[in-house]
C-alpha cells in the first residue's frame, strides 16, 4: 500500500449542500482513491505551507474493475468508472505524495443532483450499484 499517514488538528463543519436527507450516512463503505484518477486542483486542493496536505473535494468516484481502487466517475470509461457507486460523503485530506487515500462512499440515501461538487445529471447514469435517489 502507499498510504501515508499525516497528523493535523482542525475544528470545520462539514458543508453538503448535496446531502438532502441524514437516510444512509449510518452505513458508509470504506473506499480507496487513486490519486492519478483526479486532476489535481480540480478534485482536490493542493497543500500549501498553512496546510501539508492535499484534500479531496465530496464528489463522485466510480470504481476500476482491475484494481478494485476508485477513480473518478466517468460514463464513457471503459475500465468500470461508468458505473455510478455513490458520493465521497466528506473531504478527505490525504498526504501530499501519496498515490492513494482512503474514503467514505455514501452508496444509498437521497442527493440533491444539483449541489454535487463537478455538477451530476441523473439521466447519464446507465449503469448503477448505488441506491440512491435523486431529488
Amino acid at each position: 500500500m502507499d498510504f501515508q499517514p499525516i497528523t493535523y488538528s482542525e475544528s470545520t463543519t462539514a458543508d453538503r449542500p448535496w446531502l438532502a436527507s441524514r437516510h444512509g450516512l449510518d452505513t458508509p463503505l470504506t473506499v480507496t482513491l487513486d490519486v492519478a484518477l483526479f486532476t489535481s486542483g480540480t478534485h482536490y486542493r493542493l497543500s500549501s505551507l498553512l496546510q501539508p496536505r492535499n484534500t479531496f473535494l465530496a464528489g463522485i468516484p466510480g470504481r476500476v474493475t482491475a484494481t478494485g481502487l476508485y477513480g473518478l466517475w466517468d460514463k464513457a470509461a471503459t475500465d468500470g468508472r461508468a458505473t455510478f457507486t455513490g458520493v465521497l460523503l466528506a473531504e478527505v485530506s490525504f498526504a501530499a505524495t501519496s498515490a492513494r487515500a482512503g474514503a467514505a462512499l455514501l452508496w444509498h440515501g437521497v442527493i440533491a443532483a444539483a449541489h454535487i461538487p463537478g455538477g451530476l445529471n441523473p439521466a447519464d447514469i446507465a449503469q448503477s450499484t448505488a441506491q440512491i435517489h435523486f431529488i
